[in-house]
């Protein structure tokens, strides 16, 4: 049995997520907290799984609680944040500060309709007690460990094949320079961080990044990206010309595809079909990358449950692409990570903070 503390200033948000927690025979609500204060005090008391933590309410707010829980290695806790641009703004900021993850109100700060994320809370909740969670969560908020010399840190379950092309990609006109799809879902706006910042201004490649987002939260993440990287990073828009040194941010709610034009210039595409479980979908923008730019396709996937992406890693490293997963070590949900290395689309695998330096090896490779 998963006990959960539930903490929201809104009775009416107490009783619609104690309701959804409870219609899990796995998770018991052991108790629910009406501000800051409360949850602390019930989280020392009661020393839950999970806290499920409102970001605003009066007296102590949700983030100056949820950092007092974590840091005392209580629980893992759950922000539950508004649909709005400030929401989006105080939910990364809970990120950085140690949240395991995020879960939207669909209706604003009281929500009626809260069943339509009951799925996600119930997932995530779940994915938050899973062994190691709390100890992860620490490495990231504190930094990469320091190297120690002459280490093997990467592991290599497949040789890179950087020179030969299989029977399934065709010499076609291409951009002349290589593309980064990279996908990424629950840890991912704090472990990004640890990727993006590293790579240069003048870096010869162009990034796609899929973060599964709401869609009122990422104009607010391509902002925090762009502010914290050396790359520029926009939102991606149709009709966008691809180029080096950009990092392309699906938009939530659409999925990003490549279209090659004749003269081998690559344009995105936002459109809403297929229908998929995630919108964006990190498995259709790596297969579209891959019809896009073949060989010099280089796929990474990050942190994030589920196996969204697996299918387009195992693709990309049999037409000869390369393929950089994250490892467990540092995965805070190793779901779509493992995922690849099962069916083997693996060829590297690394924490989060050598992630950037795979990376850059394998667009100079």
């Amino acid at each position: 049995m998963i006990n959960v503390l539930v903490c929201d200033d809104s009775a009416l948000m107490r009783r619609s997520i104690s309701k959804i927690i409870e219609s899990d025979r796995r998770l018991h609500v052991v108790a629910t907290a009406r501000d800051g204060n409360d949850a602390v005090e019930k989280a020392r008391e009661l020393q839950p799984d999970v806290v499920t933590m409102d970001i605003n309410m009066p007296g102590m707010d949700g983030i100056s609680a949820m950092q007092i829980i974590v840091d005392e290695k209580i629980a893992p806790v759950l922000m539950v944040s508004s649909l709005t641009e400030e929401g989006a703004v105080a939910t990364f900021e809970s990120l950085a500060l140690g949240a395991f993850d995020y879960v939207a109100k669909p209706g604003g700060t009281v929500s009626c309709n809260m069943e339509k994320a009951a799925r996600e809370i119930i997932g995530k909740i779940k994915a938050a007690t899973k062994k190691g969670t709390t100890g992860r969560l620490q490495k990231h908020k504190v930094g990469r460990p320091k190297k120690k010399v002459g280490t093997n840190r990467t592991k290599r379950l497949n040789p890179l094949r950087k020179s030969r092309l299989t029977a399934r990609v065709k010499e076609t006109k291409g951009p002349g320079f290589k593309a980064v799809a990279l996908g990424i879902s629950t840890g991912g706006p704090k472990t990004i961080m640890e990727v993006l910042p590293l790579l240069p201004a003048d870096f010869p490649a162009a990034v796609f990044l899929v973060q599964h987002m709401p869609e009122a939260f990422t104009a607010s993440f391509a902002k925090r990206i762009d502010a914290s990287s050396h790359m520029h990073c926009v939102l991606a828009r149709a009709g966008i010309v691809v180029e080096t040194g950009v990092i392309y941010l699906a938009h939530g709610g659409q999925h990003m595809t490549m279209y090659k034009k004749s003269s081998g210039a690559v344009v995105i595409r936002t459109p809403r079909r297929p229908e998929h479980t995630f919108m964006p979908s990190v498995d259709v923008m790596m297969s579209s990358v891959l019809d896009a730019f073949g060989v010099d396709t280089i796929g990474v996937l990050m942190t994030g449950m589920g196996d969204d992406g697996a299918d387009s890693m195992v693709n990309i490293k049999n037409t000869s692409g390369q393929t950089i997963v994250e490892s467990d070590e540092t995965a805070i949900v190793f779901g779509m990570p493992q995922a690849a290395i099962n069916r083997g689309g693996a060829a590297v695998v690394v924490p989060s903070w050598d992630i950037a330096e795979e990376i850059m090896l394998a667009v100079e490779g």
